[in-house]
């Protein structure tokens, strides 16, 4: 077990000369611990965001649940510092066990549906969820609500971060300088974010994650016993399990920066996080749909398409059937390089090594701000994404490429008389109702629908899961969308045709009369009741009202609850000292993290890279706190509180889309000074407060508390949007202030 250190006494704040003064070898030896401990919290903590996420089925939906576990568990741990118990002990046994019932619960899935996992109201959903509606119902399979097995995996993880949180609290407690030790502390933060972004970069495996974070992790507990050896070997184990394909399987298993990729060369079917994504097909012999803009172009007797954009061109079914309509030149837009290496390497038609191709692998709406260049055609490739952008927010991949601002980006790219086509299986009749209005607006007309297999209405409350529905409109006076326009309004209808001999399609509009059963009539979007559409503040087209859907508020209550039991069964209500402004700090900063992370994402991408690099500033700007408290010495939180709050009003009044005006060095500047202003503030007031406190462990428990509470209330963005998020922060930070305000309650100064 490994000793336990005495529960410390209160003492003065340290002097200023003090503060300068070589620490012992004690304390220095602790801070090397405690930038080894915030190493692995973080390398730990992206690791199970990331693997939890692709093996338990839907969980990557459930809005950061696996980051609020770690942070519960890290501030449980933190607070029970001074417990004579040893939670360290626990932390790879319960990381075993979640690991081995997560891939338990992955195989009943799939062998025999002897379990089926029930996301909410499927019939009617007020929020979609991708993959399961095509959940079949089974009378004798044993239904688990998602909200009951996320709340399993979240006591889990929780449970196995106690033992981190301790071992680091303990690490902290016997570093005299209070702010040397945050400072030890962030930058090993910073280290663990640096780390797993070079594993993400090289697309490694569960088993190299959980290896380093296990194995370091291993050697910072005192005692090693042969239990922690054999739940290490056995963590090590039911990661290598996940990380490759079984070895009688013909699919293989790659992980990429965002999923988990499986692919299975005989039907050439990808699936990513256990959920069916894409298939490659032969284009010429069955690729009817992905030519549908081209065939409407030759019925209205146009030249082919010379300048076309793919945004989701995925691994490749769109690119091949551009360059076989006749392309000059497509520029292929994907965000996941796994997805597009399989295209390269499988596909049938061979489109990426065509040398008209030229492949961006980025960020689609990103790629529409920064490009200079005009096209005759852009397509979105059945853009829709199986995972959250990050474990800080709501938002998927896609969520910014589906915006009334998104919508106005495609037509400021598009030629005279080019064409947007936009095509998916939407799910519901008011997601389509959503896209017909924004290409309304964006365009000055509605879009010409198309619906495969044909139907003449879709209605709001509509399931459209078995249609997969076109949208196609023009930027101006267009002769694809205007002669289709005609042609349909005079009753006529489009007839595909394939030439078997040369493998070719082509199209000629007919009366409805004459064509056969499956010739493509138009269909009637019915718009009335479509209510909130999508914008770059409240981007979320999967969601129906602006309000938190049912799932969500039980998921919250639930969390809630849980979090309260776990925090009274590891650290007893009578060793707990309430610490209100670090507890609201903390619940604060949470949303300035949200903020920053969704802000940054629209200006440059919602790329993983893009979240790694903002992570890592936002931890810098607390570097940067600390070595101004350490340098300056500040005695009054008072004008930074007003620096604070003035930096978030900024960040409210300020509209989103005003940055996307801002030429690219400007914006950069600007963005980065609104963005981390706030930090910079949040840091220094922070800092203060820690350094004044007598018992670190309890003050950066209480902090860590509240960022789960911020956490949770990171779910209002689904009301509010983004922008009228930071009102919550800027409340929790006036709580924050709240004490101090209090007659007899202010912190100490420091002497």
């Amino acid at each position: 077990m490994e000793p336990q250190p005495p529960t410390p006494s209160p003492s003065p704040t340290p002097s200023p000369s003090a503060g300068r003064a070589c620490p012992p070898p004690e304390s220095t030896r602790a801070s090397v611990e405690l930038f080894l401990i915030s190493f692995v919290a973080l390398f730990l903590e992206l690791a199970c965001i990331r693997w939890f996420g692709a093996t338990v089925a839907f969980l990557t939906f459930f809005t950061n649940l696996v980051l609020m576990a770690c942070f519960l568990g890290l501030s449980v741990g933190l607070l029970a510092a001074s417990s004579p118990r040893d939670y360290s002990r626990l932390t790879l046994p319960m990381l075993l066990v979640g690991a081995a019932a997560a891939l338990v619960l992955l195989d009943a899935q799939r062998s025999g549906g002897a379990i089926l996992v029930e996301v909410g109201g499927r019939g009617s959903p007020q929020q979609v969820y991708f993959g399961t509606e095509y959940l079949v119902r089974d009378p004798f399979a044993w239904t688990v609500p998602i909200e009951a097995m996320a709340g399993f995996f979240f006591v889990l993880i929780a449970s196995a971060f106690v033992g981190v949180g301790q071992v680091m609290g303990r690490r902290f407690n016997a570093i005299p300088d209070r702010i040397r030790a945050y400072s030890a502390d962030v930058a090993g933060s910073v280290a663990g974010i640096a780390a797993f972004g070079l594993a993400s970069w090289h697309e490694t495996t569960p088993l190299l994650w959980f290896a380093v974070a296990a194995g370091l992790f291993a050697t910072l507990i005192r005692r090693r016993s042969a239990v922690q050896i054999a739940c290490l070997v056995g963590l090590v184990y039911v990661a290598a399990l996940s990380a490759f394909a079984p070895p009688l399987s013909s699919s293989r298993t790659l992980w990429s920066p965002y999923y988990k990729v499986e692919y299975q060369p005989k039907a050439r079917l990808i699936e990513t996080n256990n959920i069916g994504h894409q298939q490659m097909v032969d284009v010429e012999k069955t690729g009817k749909a992905y030519f549908l803009p081209h065939l409407m172009r030759s019925a209205a007797g146009e030249p082919p398409f010379e300048d076309v954009l793919v945004i989701g061109a995925g691994s490749g079914n769109d690119v091949a059937a551009a360059l076989l309509a006749g392309a000059n030149h497509v520029d292929a837009v994907e965000i996941d390089p796994a997805l597009q290496r399989l295209g390269r390497l499988n596909h049938p038609n061979r489109p990426y090594d065509d040398p008209r191709v030229t492949v961006h692998l980025t960020d689609g709406r990103g790629f529409l701000r920064t490009t200079e260049k005009q096209y005759d055609l852009i397509i979105y490739a059945l853009v829709d994404s199986l995972v959250l952008h990050s474990g800080y927010s709501s938002l998927r991949l896609e969520s910014f490429l589906f915006t009334e601002g998104a919508v106005r980006d495609i037509r400021a790219r598009l030629k005279p008389g080019g064409v947007f086509a936009a095509y998916n299986y939407y799910r519901q009749g008011w997601v389509v109702g959503r896209i017909d209005r924004m290409i309304d607006d964006a365009f000055g007309a509605p879009p010409v629908v198309l619906s495969l297999p044909p139907k003449d209405r879709i209605v709001p409350e509509e399931s459209q899961g078995n249609h997969i529905t076109f949208l196609m409109a023009g930027n101006g006076p267009s002769p694809v969308i205007d002669t289709a326009r005609s042609r349909f309004a005079d009753g006529q209808v489009l007839v595909p045709v394939h030439d078997p001999e040369t493998d070719s399609w082509t199209a000629s509009f007919s009366l409805r009369a004459d064509a056969p059963p499956d010739a493509l009539r138009p269909t009637e979007v019915v718009t009335e009741g479509i209510r909130h559409l999508p914008t770059d503040s409240w981007p979320f087209l999967y969601l129906r009202d602006r309000a938190i859907p049912a799932l969500n508020l039980r998921g919250m209550a639930i969390v809630a609850f849980l979090s309260i039991s776990l925090l009274l069964s590891f650290a007893p209500a009578k060793r707990l000292r309430p610490d209100g402004q670090m507890f609201f700090l903390g619940a604060g900063f949470m949303l300035l993290e949200t903020k920053g992370v969704v802000h940054m994402a629209l200006l440059f991408g919602s790329t993983w890279a893009v979240n790694s690099i903002v992570f890592g500033a936002i931890l810098l700007m607390i570097l940067a706190a600390n070595q101004f408290v350490l340098l300056v010495r500040p005695t009054r939180q008072l004008p930074y509180y007003a620096g604070l709050i003035a930096a978030l009003l900024l960040n409210v009044l300020i509209p989103l889309e005003t940055y996307l005006a801002l030429p690219g060095a400007t914006r950069v500047i600007v963005s980065c000074t609104v963005v981390f202003l706030p930090v910079l503030f949040a840091g220094i007031i922070f800092a203060m407060a820690f350094r004044d406190r007598e018992r670190p462990d309890l003050a950066l428990g209480a902090n860590i508390a509240g960022v789960v509470v911020g956490g949770l209330s990171e779910n209002l963005s689904l009301a509010l949007g983004f922008t009228n998020l930071i009102w919550v922060a800027v409340a929790f930070y006036l709580l924050s202030l709240a004490p101090r305000l209090l007659p007899g309650r202010a912190a100490p100064s420091p002497s």
